[in-house]
């Protein structure tokens, strides 16, 4: 692989000279296309050639790791007391305990959950306050009733000088792009 090469500001370019420059843009870029294609269809064939090879071992992988899990958990009590794990010939296997996790008891849903938790235990309901980004932009051009700063009563204001006075205003970025038109590379 190459190292990171430094991006040299290229100015006062000719129409002849973009010209140029978008043809071997788009010759490069076709042949890109054209060994990625390659790449691809050699590793969908080297793919298809072990398939079933595969297939099979994941299927014996899968029976095997079944055997071993049931030969773990009937002699659970015996084999794994003091470790939660067991060293056999090939291998560990043993048992992981998982992060902990809430889980509602049966009869109850998390919606009825969230009324008894508000009514006992109030210091663990989150209330999160969030500005409704898109509801801003889908209404910029739009009109507001609000207070404004020298005067006391409602006054109908454009929602983007009331955004202005919260501090928010709308942008839109330009993004260069090149779009080569797709032609035969000839290779």
């Amino acid at each position: 692989m190459s190292t990171r090469k430094k991006k040299v500001i290229i100015t006062g370019v000719s129409r002849e000279s973009a010209d140029e420059a978008f043809a071997i843009y788009a010759k490069s870029d076709a042949r890109i296309q054209k060994i990625n294609a390659d790449i691809e269809l050699q590793c969908a064939k080297i793919r298809e050639k072990y398939a079933d090879k595969l297939s099979v071992l994941t299927c014996e992988k899968e029976q095997a790791f079944d055997t071993l899990q049931s030969f773990a958990t009937e002699n659970q009590a015996e084999l794994f007391t003091k470790k939660k794990s067991l060293d056999m010939v090939h291998g560990v296997i043993g048992f992981r305990t998982g992060t902990p996790k809430l889980k509602t008891v049966k009869g109850f849903t998390w919606a009825s959950a969230l009324q008894l938790v508000k009514r006992f235990l109030p210091d663990y309901i989150r209330q999160t306050e969030d500005i409704a980004k898109d509801k801003l932009l889908a209404d910029r051009d739009g009109n507001i009733a609000m207070e404004v700063s020298d005067s006391p009563s409602l006054v109908e204001v454009p929602i983007r000088q009331a955004m202005a006075e919260c501090g928010i205003q709308v942008v839109q970025d330009e993004t260069f792009y090149v779009e080569p038109k797709k032609e035969d590379s000839g290779d």
